[in-house]
């Protein structure tokens, strides 16, 4: 027969901390415990949305493709990640898929059929925190084909588009598109970039455009370049820079 242990008069058992949250617990009552759990909750969520926030800002931002003028490489509804590391502490490449703000006149103006003051309040609040891709009507994606001070022709007699006098081949371009069937040539301004997209038959980008700013994008414009393709699910992967497609070509 096991005996009782015996405690000095005036000591208390000493419990565990299992038993003191318990106790704990039942001191509170149900409504207590529910607010304490709901504070946690709210802290959690708000902690989220901040993190989330600060990536967006900073490191990486979700877009959506909403036109066909990267095709084959990126499809109508394909989402992609891009970095806002570059540029900044990583510099832009010819041959970079870039995202960049609408220089003006580039889109055509659209709206957004309204769903509500609640859910167009949502959407708008998860896209700022960067739980949800941008709204495409604000953004355009394109090939970085000239960078700062670069002459880009086209096209020679072989129909290819020259980077400073150096002929490209690009294996990006839409099976049975030409590199342009309209004829430029340009030198690009310091700070400024020539994007075109990779579906150049219906691609709207830096050729057609002279009338702003001779169809430039500014430095400044750039949010990102664009690395990976991560939904549909089906459509996962990474965007990488055709290093060999420039590799001849000189600096300006």
């Amino acid at each position: 027969m096991t005996e009782a242990r015996l405690l000095p008069t005036g000591e208390l058992p000493q419990l565990s901390r299992r038993e003191v949250r318990a106790a704990e617990r039942e001191k509170r009552g149900p409504v207590g415990t529910a607010v304490r759990l709901l504070r946690e909750i709210l802290l959690v969520v708000v902690v989220a949305l901040g993190l989330s926030l600060l990536i967006k800002t900073f490191l990486v931002q979700a877009f959506f493709i909403p036109s066909p003028s990267m095709e084959s490489t990126l499809i109508r509804g394909d989402r992609v990640v891009v970095s806002k590391l570059t540029p900044g502490p990583f510099d832009l490449k010819r041959g970079d898929i870039v995202v960049f703000s609408d220089p003006g006149g580039w889109l055509p103006t659209t709206t957004r059929a309204p769903e509500g003051r609640v859910r167009d309040g949502i959407h708008s609040a998860l896209v700022f925190v960067g739980l949800l891709p941008a709204d495409s009507d604000e953004h355009l994606i394109k090939r970085l084909i000239g960078l700062p001070g670069d002459k880009v022709v086209c096209c020679d007699a072989r129909s290819r588009v020259t980077v400073n006098g150096t002929p490209i081949v690009e294996p990006y371009v839409y099976a049975g598109d030409v590199p342009s069937k309209d004829a430029f040539s340009v030198t690009v301004p310091a700070g400024k970039l020539w994007m075109m997209g990779d579906h150049r038959s219906v691609s709207e980008d830096s050729r057609y455009h002279p009338e702003l700013d001779g169809g430039m994008v500014e430095m400044s414009d750039v949010v990102g370049r664009a690395f990976a393709t991560v939904w549909p699910l089906d459509r996962r992967t990474l965007l990488r820079n055709p290093t060999s497609t420039f590799a001849e070509v000189p600096s300006p």
